[in-house]
């Protein structure tokens, strides 16, 4: 019952968003400024830097999709979000666009009213313990006290994965990262459970990273991405191909090197079209013709924005793995530009 009334609160506060303003476009152009979801700090997703700065690898798609629409990379206001709150922030009309390693399942696409407008991270679920429990494997965990964030998918993960093995937890809730960690470093669980980068990133901003090791186990699969309001097609179209524009400079070769030789004109006709030397891409979707320059200009391509931020060269450490380009094994794929 209580989540039926919550799911339509959410519900009833999308309509009203959307009955309430002509368009996102005109709203975000009218205001000056993206407002964009993030969480309330997660290293090398999205976290402010010593000058207040919000940096990551999901604050670059708020970045990009502000320079697309407002010429400006810089033009955003974030927003903290947490597991509870950050829907009722988008369906609300608070935020304009979520950028929070969201998950994107069913009931969020359909049952919330959202549209998640692409993957920028295949994700799953794993298990931090420290390594003075001597623990190797995920299925070792019976009579565990695991801290888990409100709000997430992976409450329903942890409960079925502890299920399917027989074995019994302790829940201890928290709201955000930061209360995980405090949590966790000063014993209160034996186990942090979130996504496997997550879990990366909360560990490189550990004082002795080396002390707790990460469980082998994958258990659910979490594709993570950006997401906007239903009932706006041309705000998500804007979303979602800015987010491709990204994947396919990569793909193609465009960086943010040799962007503006690039933009000069080549002879692949993608490229052209993609860059706005050719057709009118930018056209449909409202914009002019120099959209996605900005929005790869901004933090560079998929490959260049996830080197810097989360990269093997950064303390978080990732391996492109699943989120290689599919030309070299991965899952990461933009439709084409035509």
């Amino acid at each position: 019952m209580k989540k039926s009334v919550f799911l339509g609160t959410i519900a009833g506060a999308a309509l009203s968003a959307g009955l309430a303003s002509a368009t996102t476009l005109e709203d975000v152009r009218a205001r000056g400024t993206l407002n964009c979801g993030v969480s309330t700090g997660v290293n090398g997703f999205s976290a402010p830097d010593a000058n207040g700065v919000w940096q990551g690898f999901d604050v670059a798609v708020c970045r990009a999709v502000a320079a697309a629409v407002l010429g400006d990379p810089m033009a955003v206001n974030f927003v903290s979000t947490t597991g509870q709150t950050r829907f009722t922030a988008l369906a609300s009309g608070e935020i304009d666009l979520l950028a929070r390693n969201t998950t994107w399942t069913f009931s969020r696409d359909v049952d919330l009213g959202f549209t998640f407008v692409g993957v920028n991270y295949y994700d799953g679920q794993g298990f931090m313990v420290p390594r003075e429990l001597g623990v190797s494997s995920a299925t070792e965990l019976d009579g565990a006290t695991v801290c888990i964030q409100t709000g997430t998918t992976t409450e329903l993960n942890l409960a079925d994965f502890f299920r399917t093995n027989n074995m019994s937890y302790e829940p201890v809730p928290i709201e955000t990262n930061a209360e995980a960690q405090q949590q966790y470093l000063a014993g209160a669980c034996d186990v942090y459970t979130t996504d496997a980068s997550g879990l990366a990133a909360t560990r490189a901003s550990f004082e002795s990273p080396g002390d707790h090791v990460i469980l082998p186990e994958i258990i659910s699969k979490e594709p993570l991405g950006p997401l906007v309001r239903q009932g706006d097609d041309q705000w998500a179209d804007i979303a979602r191909w800015t987010l491709n524009a990204l994947i396919a400079a990569e793909e193609l070769g465009i960086t943010s090197a040799n962007l503006e030789q690039m933009a000069a004109g080549t002879n692949n006709p993608e490229i052209n079209r993609l860059l706005g030397t050719e057709g009118n891409l930018g056209e449909m979707l409202g914009l002019d013709a120099e959209w996605a320059q900005r929005a790869i200009a901004a933090g560079g391509n998929y490959g260049e924005i996830f080197a810097a931020n989360i990269g093997e060269q950064t303390p978080i450490g990732l391996a492109r793995g699943l989120n290689a380009q599919w030309t070299q094994g991965g899952l990461i794929y933009s439709p084409p530009f035509r």
